[in-house]
Parts: structure tokens; sequence; C-alpha cells
């Protein structure tokens, strides 16, 4: 099989964090019904994500949203990725967020059955290598939900 042509990616992701954000997007999709993060920032220290919803989650909500994304950490779920043609991808993945000049060749990222992503980033191979999910803070804005979050590594 021919290597597939990408677009190119011009950061370095801390992998850790970057699978995180694809759980994370994966249970505010499942609790909450908005579609996944509009805006993210992802960094070692601190990162964040903006979620459209139509009011702030409660603080027993936020509490639900982090231990529902470290249980998902915790099973220790295999990090794979494939490859295949955009058209193929349409049917298990949304597309919407996709640079107009997308390859007709997508990397899709499975999160054990939890969650599946158009992504050209670089993740964890299992999710027991990102360690603890940790909300920082959020605030809510004229419909944005922003959360600030960590990934606390594990002891070595």
């Amino acid at each position: 099989m021919e290597e597939p042509v990408l677009n190119a990616h011009n950061k370095q992701e801390y992998e850790p964090a970057h699978s995180a954000e694809h759980i994370l997007n994966a249970t505010m999709v499942r609790m909450f019904g908005c579609p996944r993060s509009m805006n993210a920032h992802i960094e070692r220290k601190k990162s964040k994500c903006d979620y459209i919803l139509e009011q702030s989650p409660s603080e027993e909500q936020v509490a639900q949203i982090e231990a529902a994304v470290n249980a998902v950490i915790a099973q220790n779920l295999d990090v794979t990725i494939e490859f295949m043609p955009r058209e193929q991808a349409a049917l298990i993945v949304n597309l919407d967020k996709l640079p107009e000049d997308v390859s007709e060749t997508l990397r899709i990222v499975r999160i054990g059955d939890y969650d599946a992503c158009a992504c050209i980033g670089a993740h964890v191979s299992n999710t027991s290598q990102i360690g603890t999910f940790k909300i920082l803070s959020h605030d809510f804005n004229d419909g944005t939900w922003r959360v600030r979050w960590k990934v606390i590594p594990n002891e070595q």
C-alpha cells in the first residue's frame, strides 16, 4: 500500500493532553449533545476548550465531566490510527471543521470504541499514558462554555 498524502501539520502537540482533548470532546458530545470543541488550545501546562451550550454546566455536571473523562482514561484503551478516503470518513466522523483544501485521504484517530476523529496530531498509544484529567476553571459567556484543564502525569 502506498503512503497516503496528508495535509501538512504545523505544530507539535503534547500527546497526553491532545489525547485527553479527544476524550473530553466525546464526553461533551455524549453528555450535552453539543458539537465537539469549536476552539481548542492544548498545551503541556494548561489547555482550554470552548463548547457551544445553552447554559453553563452546573458544578455537579463539571465534576461529572471530569470523572467521566478519567473513567475513560482508566480503561487503558488503545489509541489507533487508520487512513481512509474522505467519503468513507464522512460516514463515521464529522468533517465540518476540516479545511477546504483537506487531502482526499484522511487520518482517523480512534480511542477504543469511545471516540473517532479526523486528526493529524500526535497522540499517546494507550490511554494509560495520559495521566489524570483535571478541570482547573470554567466560565460561560454568550452561549460559549470555556473549560480550562490539564493532565497530571502518572507517577514514574
